[in-house]
Formats: C-alpha cells, structure tokens, sequence
C-alpha cells in the first residue's frame, strides 16, 4: 500500500481516539469507484431477486454512468466551491487532468454500448431518468436556472438523488420481471429509503452545525425494523430471494446505526467511507448464488 500512499491526501490528522480508514478503503472513496460500486451491486442483487439474468453490457453501462456523474459532480462542487469542500473534492480538483479524461472515456463508453447494445423501447424509457439525472445536475451546479427546475415545493435533495439512484438500479430488472413485478416492490421501497438514509446521514455527519440527539440512529432502526419485517412476510410468502434481499437491507441499515453510535470513534474519512461500505451487503447474497 506504500505506493497508494503519495494519492491519498493528508486532510488533517486524526486523532488517538479515532480510527482512520485502510488505504484501499480510502482510495476506494477517493476516487468515486464507491457509488459505482453501490450501484451495480444493487442492480445485480434486484436481478437476482427476481430471477433475472441482466445482459453483460448493462451493469457495465450503468457503473460507468454513475461513475462519471460523481466525478463531474466532486468536479463541479470542487470548482465552484458552493458547499463545504471534503477531501473527496480536494483529491477530485487535485487531479483533476487525470478525471477529466476519466470522465469522458467514461461517458463515452456508456454511451457507445447505450447505441450499440440497448433496444429502442429501453431508450426511451431509460432516456427519461436520464433527464431527470440531467435536470437535478444542471440544477445543483449551473448558476442560471431554467424555470422548469423552480418546483412550487421543496424536494429534499437527499430523497431525489436515492430515488433517481434507486429507479437506475431497478429498471433493468423491472423491465424483465414479467409476473414478479409485485415481489420487487418491497426490496425497491426499502432500497430507496436505504439510499435516502445514507444520504442523510453523511449530510448530518458533516454538516457544520451542531445537530443534536441520534436521529440517524433512531431513523436506521426504524428502517431495520421495517426492512425485517417486509422479510419475513416475504418468506412466509415463499419470495425467499426477496426476504434474503429485505435481510441484507435490513443489516445495511443496522450498519449505519453503529456507524452513527460510534461517529465520534472515527475519522470524518473513515465514517463516509464507511457510509457507502456499508451497503453492498447484497455481495454475499450474489457470491453464494
């Protein structure tokens, strides 16, 4: 790991009582290989709850589409500087000439596998989360804002990022489920409360003000709670597949309960790379199929 070591920035230094992050685990973050990561292991574990087997080319689509936007994303916000900078964005502006041809390779290949590979019905319906991905990112990072971004009412941004990363993940299988569109729903509505759950709880945990009380914490017990018991009706339903899935949401959401009881034990670093960690519990469900 001594090699990895010139790549990853020195953003403080930690103290006794904290732990810091692996090497990997950092770089991993870093690089914005997290939410791909997160992405395509949900894709996948959806697929196999419903008995789906996904084209080759798809997850490959889909990873290198997130894995661009996340980039462009800790660009933007690195450039602009609008929020709070992380080390995310200090290591994304750092090296920015080594992203900025990442992020277009990127684009590029998903696009050309998009045309190359991807039915004309499925474009069209996946054209409309794209615009809606389109329309949340030039809303967040362009200075002018066109009036069809002006809502009447206020969407949480946390909400609107799990739910367009969320329907990313589960249109593929959705699409190909035929009878089983019903048995999906569970795992997808708990999946989008995991995603929104883990956006809240990185904003609370680096948000500059002091915010009180453990309400991420009673909130990740509340969706454990609700994640178990979708699982078990579903097993008494005899969706075991889907109760394995409801299963790993719910020890995802236990996961970041512990990661917020024992926030202050851990680097800022460590706990967002945790964050994210924290939900490709699905990959023991995919390794024992």
């Amino acid at each position: 790991m001594a090699i990895l070591s010139p790549l990853l920035p020195r953003i403080g230094t930690p103290l006794r009582s904290q732990l810091d992050a692996p090497a990997p685990l950092r770089l991993w973050h870093l690089t914005s290989l997290d939410a791909p990561t997160v992405a395509v292991t949900w894709t996948l574990a959806l697929a196999w709850s419903a008995h789906v087997r996904l084209p080759v080319w798809l997850p490959i689509v889909l990873g290198f589409a997130a894995w661009s936007f996340y980039i462009a994303d800790r660009l933007f916000d690195a450039r602009h500087a609008r929020t709070p900078l992380r080390a995310r964005h200090h290591f994304h502006w750092q090296y920015r000439r080594i992203f900025v041809p990442l992020t277009v390779v990127a684009a590029v290949i998903a696009i050309v596998l998009v045309l190359h590979s991807m039915p004309l019905t499925a474009r069209a319906r996946n054209s409309v989360l794209a615009a809606a991905a389109l329309a949340y990112f030039t809303s967040v990072h362009v200075p002018w804002r066109p009036k069809i971004y002006k809502l009447p009412f206020a969407i949480p941004k946390e909400l609107l990022v799990a739910v367009i990363f969320t329907l990313a993940c589960a249109i593929p299988t959705w699409a190909r489920a035929g009878a089983n569109h019903l048995s999906l729903l569970a795992p997808i509505l708990v999946f989008v409360a995991l995603a929104w759950l883990n956006c809240y709880a990185i904003e609370v945990w680096e948000s500059q003000f002091c915010i009180p009380g453990h309400a991420t914490f009673r909130l990740a017990l509340a969706l454990t709670g609700i994640a178990v018991f979708t699982a078990i009706i579903a097993a008494a339903l005899h969706q075991n597949r889907q109760a394995a899935l409801l299963a790993a949401a719910a020890l995802s959401s236990t996961l970041l309960a512990l990661l917020d009881w024992n926030r202050r034990r851990l680097t800022p670093l460590a706990l967002r790379c945790a964050a994210d960690l924290v939900l490709l519990t699905p990959i023991a469900l995919l390794a024992l199929s």
